[in-house]
């Protein structure tokens, strides 16, 4: 069987699936008929969809799903997807991201997201009745903005913005659902258990660069097996983790602060302006004065 690969470009270019908006970092699609159609599809990055109707159910890395009506599935990225059932009545509304917008959306509040999707693996939400007049309003409003032209001044900026509003509420759904839920765990896996410290650490941790084997030893098991179960927990090895988390507090520094870039220097733990520099340069392809300045 032949697996569809689904990614932000895939779902631009595919005259089957209707999309509202859409840019390098976001797809947000109102079209189901792309998804009917897939018998397996690897989607590529992480996905957010709301049931606005009837059911859905299949398989997502071998594990069963089912959204039903009034609720969100809320998926991270390089996922499988197969074995879908639908109903003749469902409808869901869906937006698709890259990790990069992900991060700076959520930026603090990173660890709740990465807590549900990786620690408890919890993949559905269920909204009340409000919270699905708040998500629908929100909706309107997009659509709203998907409607005006192009150039329209800030137009972009309003929808990110909307957008970003609408993933913190989410977030506070999946903290309130948390809450709710049993998840005293006395038997847990080892494994699962030192990749949440480790996840624990690296979100509390002022200064995030630094070597695997620092987390390790606080930790106190070894760079390897710190690695190897955050590879199994999550498909991202440690050093992945790390690098995510510092990109995105030097991206949140240069961009949304007035710190000088010495300041940023110094307050992310880097020996020096030149190595941070060559840091910069090494992930985002330009000086840290060069993407301040892109970003004004």
């Amino acid at each position: 069987m032949q697996q569809e690969e689904i990614s932000l470009q895939s779902l631009t270019t595919n005259e089957a699936v209707h999309v509202g908006y859409s840019d390098s970092d976001i797809v947000i699609v109102d079209s189901i008929q792309k998804f009917a159609l897939v018998s397996e599809a690897h989607v590529q990055m992480g996905a957010i969809a709301i049931c606005t109707s009837g059911r859905v159910q299949g398989l997502m890395n071998g594990q069963a799903i089912e959204l039903r009506q009034n609720q969100v599935a809320v998926i991270p990225a390089n996922m499988v997807i197969n074995d879908l059932m639908i109903s003749p009545d469902f409808n869901m509304k869906a937006m698709f991201f890259t990790n990069q917008i992900l991060q700076s959306f959520l930026h603090e509040k990173m660890s709740i997201w990465n807590e549900v999707m990786y620690i408890q693996r919890l993949h559905v939400i269920s909204l009340s009745d409000e919270d699905m007049r708040f998500y629908t309003h929100f909706y309107d409003m997009l659509s709203m903005c998907f409607e005006k032209d192009a150039d329209t001044p800030f137009r972009t900026d309003v929808i990110l913005s909307l957008v970003r509003c609408a993933m913190l509420g989410l977030c506070g759904a999946m903290k309130q659902q948390l809450t709710n839920e049993v998840h005293t765990q006395p038997n847990a896996k080892s494994s699962n258990s030192h990749f949440q410290r480790f996840l624990n650490l690296l979100h509390s941790s002022e200064v995030k660069h630094r070597t695997v084997e620092s987390y390790a030893n606080e930790l106190c098991i070894s760079p390897k097996y710190l690695s190897v179960i955050c590879k199994k927990q999550s498909g991202k090895t440690a050093n992945e983790w790390i690098t995510e988390q510092v990109t995105e507090d030097i991206r949140y520094y240069l961009r949304q602060t007035d710190y000088s870039i010495k300041q940023i220097c110094d307050l992310l733990g880097f020996p020096n302006p030149s190595f941070f520099g060559k840091y910069v340069k090494g992930h985002f392809g330009m000086t840290p004065m060069q993407f301040r300045e892109k970003c004004l």
